[in-house]
């Protein structure tokens, strides 16, 4: 694990970024997408996420990238502007190696650092043997949800569950003015 590098996501890892997504489409059930998407639109996704300043990370070893991890928007209605969703992702051949728990960590990190008081963790398929809920626990993320049957996908019905993990004094103190979401909000209103 100790050669393993979590650093920011760049343009040049979307090809693999794109691969990794399209087997956990086609043969997990994280996602709730049915169909891979195309290299284009996942180029589109990496992009407005960058554009609003959101932390997207890559775990990569000896120059390949292992997995990704990226924080957005949990829902687009400014009140929620201090709540970002997790969302992370680990090549077949990675999983197991603590990929996984190393871009959490290193996410958790740069949503506090940014301002962000809430990451939600919205689970596909999460059942309490569920390697992502398994991993949201040890990071300190308690559950706050279950939507029963809530997809369908690969012959059967599965259950969603949200986690939420509170940072910067979470619900208990007053928004930062100078947090990137505070700062982002304040820029779109005076425009």
């Amino acid at each position: 694990m100790s050669s393993i590098t979590i650093r920011a996501a760049s343009s040049a890892d979307l090809d693999r970024i794109t691969e990794i997504y399209a087997d956990a489409v086609t043969h997990g059930t994280a996602s709730y997408e049915l169909e891979p998407p195309s290299r284009a639109e996942m180029g589109n996704r990496f992009d407005t996420l960058m554009a609003g300043g959101f932390p997207f990370l890559v775990a990569e070893k000896h120059g390949a990238v292992l997995g990704y991890a990226y924080a957005g928007p949990f829902r687009p209605r400014p009140a929620y502007r201090f709540v970002v969703e997790d969302s992370v992702y680990v090549a077949p051949e990675a999983k197991g190696q603590g990929v996984g728990r190393l871009l959490m960590q290193g996410l958790i990190e740069a949503a506090r650092a940014a301002g962000f008081r809430q990451i939600i963790a919205v689970i596909g398929d999460g059942h309490a043997d569920s390697a992502s809920v398994r991993l949201h626990e040890k990071l300190g993320f308690r559950h706050s949800g279950r939507l029963e049957g809530s997809g369908y996908k690969h012959g059967r019905w599965l259950d969603t569950v949200f986690m939420q993990l509170s940072m910067n004094g979470g619900a208990q103190l007053p928004p930062d003015p100078a947090s990137l979401p505070e700062r982002k909000f304040r820029q779109k209103s005076n425009s």
